[in-house]
């Protein structure tokens, strides 16, 4: 517990939860020193350039296939040519362990195959304009993992990058996952709180994101209502294409 009261689990949106402190000081500590190796390389940690000629604030590194706006692909020929390092097979595990404490729902959470993830670094200049993830051919959730410094996270609607958002404040081991009716809803990262680092993570600055994602590439092409994941409502539970600015994804 990072204050003197717990925070609550809450439902954000239909199908999108936030689970407070769902990563244990020694799993932030095990995911920050993999994320290191992560981005060493082959495909190293760097800065994406968008096709307006933009230049991301936050860091970038791939697993098991590499974006680049606005599509994957498996090697990084925006970077150094190089395929991108393979998606770990506990990394999957740990996608199911989180979808099961947001959504509860077992048989669904045995179909969720993540084969793809983000890695973020933000230091405390950076942030990401508001985007939708789009460029999946899969309607599976995303999940995402908060380590480091505290970020307001802006969680939109599925039709505009405006009004109506919540504002949300992703600490350092909160889970949030959206899917369902939320699946392709805007979001984004508008600042990182100053003074809120957290160096039991192995982390002493900045913020860590990885999001987890099912590409269906490969795959036949599946939609959200189609393919089992349509009627995620997030009510249960125990416990980019259309960059914006410079930062749009």
């Amino acid at each position: 517990m990072s204050g003197l009261f717990p925070r609550p689990r809450a439902i954000v949106a239909p199908g999108a939860v936030h689970v407070p402190e769902w990563l244990p000081p020694e799993r932030r500590r095990e995911l920050v020193a993999a994320c290191r190796e992560w981005a060493r390389g082959p495909v190293p940690l760097r800065h994406t350039v968008l096709p307006g000629g933009g230049v991301m604030s936050v860091r970038t590194v791939c697993l098991g296939w590499h974006w680049q706006p606005y599509r994957y692909s498996r090697t990084a020929e925006d970077v150094n040519g190089a395929r991108v390092a393979a998606f770990p097979d506990w990394l999957a595990e740990l996608g199911r362990e989180a979808l099961l404490s947001a959504y509860g729902n077992e048989s669904l959470v045995r179909t969720y195959a993540p084969d793809a993830a983000l890695v973020n670094f933000y230091e405390e200049s950076a942030r990401m304009g508001m985007h939708q993830d789009k460029e999946e051919r899969s309607g599976a959730p995303v999940v995402s993992l908060s380590i480091g410094a505290t970020c307001v996270f802006r969680f939109g609607n599925t039709e505009n990058r405006g009004r109506p958002y919540t504002d949300v404040e992703l600490a350092s081991g909160d889970l949030f996952v959206f899917g369902g009716p939320s699946r392709f809803a805007f979001h984004g990262v508008p600042r990182i709180v100053p003074g809120t680092a957290d160096p039991e993570s192995g982390l002493n600055h900045g913020r860590l994101n990885l999001t987890l994602r099912e590409t269906g590439l490969g795959a036949p092409a599946r939609s959200g209502a189609s393919d089992g994941w349509g009627g995620w409502g997030g009510s249960g539970g125990s416990g980019g294409s259309g960059g914006s600015g410079a930062d749009g994804r």
